[in-house]
């Protein structure tokens, strides 16, 4: 699992949609035995209504209407066993069922096309998306590395969550980082500090200069005079959490400037520990607002050392009771055995458990390993 993307697909397959056709059409037989059966004064024949309204919830406009043919069908035979077709009662029934059910037929229409709508949109921002955020090579230099990314499932809402690595002639680089805001736009955001961070990563003499360079970018880019006005008022409050590492080759330590991103976690022999830096930066974005001195901390990072990077939409997956995702103690649990790529694929799967099965923001997620016999 060098780098991997999860996404569920919440579309019923057509098996089970057949399978739940069995309900409407055995309420309209039960409906349909007991209005029979009933005393004169008994009329069963308004609760048929009820068969295409199911159908409509899971089913297509075709298959929807072709249910309220079956229960106005289902009426009229009703209406001819106890009196006539010309009756009042079962006239005014079978009008309001076949108003009824033209109705739900159209709903099921809408809904099926803003599914397919919905689903276009999802395709091409996802792809867009792909395109972005290239795979993480399963080695790079004396690292093993695993990546995954967990799309959220909110319409075609993707955010903006990112990383990249970058070889040097001294060692590894690394940025992860998550865009203010969703969709493409917060893609293209994506795109342009990916695009700064992987030309300059081999460029820049030391870990301050890179960042500062990276903040230049998106500065300039928030700053563009050729934006309309809406679009520059919309952007000034846009900004990009980063966390920018430099690991070197030869010696057992990772540098790292935090711009206003979770920090790293550091899984050691079972133990874990946050990797918080004295001074943190701002937000990517956001330094004009802020004075800062940028500057790099370093951190111990030994053979067998695993460092997990995050984004927020890891630690803001909630249960259904609104608890946020415990990810220090998960990690812990786990205790680093088989891997970052072990890590990785119990903390999905944990993750997916601990959320009912969807997310509401997407999460990315980058496991670092210093090889063991390495500096």
């Amino acid at each position: 699992m060098a780098s991997r993307r999860l996404r569920k697909d919440h579309g019923l397959s057509a098996e089970p949609r057949h399978a739940l056709l069995a309900v409407p059409i055995t309420l309209i037989v039960i409906i349909t035995v007991l209005d029979i059966l009933a005393p004169p004064s008994v009329h069963l024949g308004p609760f048929l209504v009820a068969a295409p309204a199911v159908t409509a919830s899971f089913a297509g406009p075709w298959t929807t209407g072709c249910v309220g043919a079956l229960a106005v069908l289902a009426q009229a035979v009703v209406a001819v066993v106890r009196t006539s077709l010309i009756d009042l009662n079962h006239t005014v029934q079978l009008i309001a069922l076949i108003l009824i059910s033209a109705f739900v037929t159209f709903f099921a229409y809408r809904r099926e096309r803003h599914e397919k709508e919905l689903t276009q949109l999802r395709s091409v921002a996802t792809a867009a998306q792909e395109v972005v955020l290239k795979p993480l090579p399963h080695r790079i230099g004396p690292l093993r590395i695993a990546s995954v990314y967990l799309a959220a499932e909110t319409e075609a809402q993707i955010g903006g969550d990112l990383y990249a690595a970058a070889r040097t002639a001294q060692g590894t680089r690394i940025v992860i980082g998550d865009v203010r805001g969703k969709g493409l736009e917060a893609v293209g955001d994506a795109a342009l500090l990916l695009g700064a961070f992987r030309g300059a990563a081999h460029r820049q003499a030391d870990l301050p200069a890179l960042v500062t360079f990276l903040e230049g970018t998106v500065s300039s880019n928030l700053d563009d005079p050729a934006a309309p006005e809406d679009e520059i008022k919309d952007r000034g409050e846009a900004f990009i959490t980063a966390a920018v590492l430099d690991v070197p080759d030869d010696e057992p330590a990772l540098h790292l400037i935090n711009c206003g991103h979770p920090p790293p976690l550091l899984l050691r022999g079972g133990q874990m520990g946050l990797l918080e830096v004295r001074h943190p930066a701002p937000p990517l974005g956001l330094t004009e607002f802020v004075e800062t001195n940028l500057s790099a901390e370093t951190f111990a990072f030994q053979p067998g050392d695993i460092v997990l990077l995050y984004t927020d939409g890891v630690i803001e997956a909630r249960d259904r009771d609104g608890t946020f995702y415990p990810l220090a103690e998960r990690v812990v649990s786990k205790s680093g055995k088989g891997g970052p790529d072990a890590l990785l694929a119990h903390l999905c799967k944990d993750l997916l458990r601990h959320a009912g099965g969807h997310l509401d923001d997407d999460a990315a997620m980058v496991a670092i390993e210093r090889m063991p016999g390495s500096p």
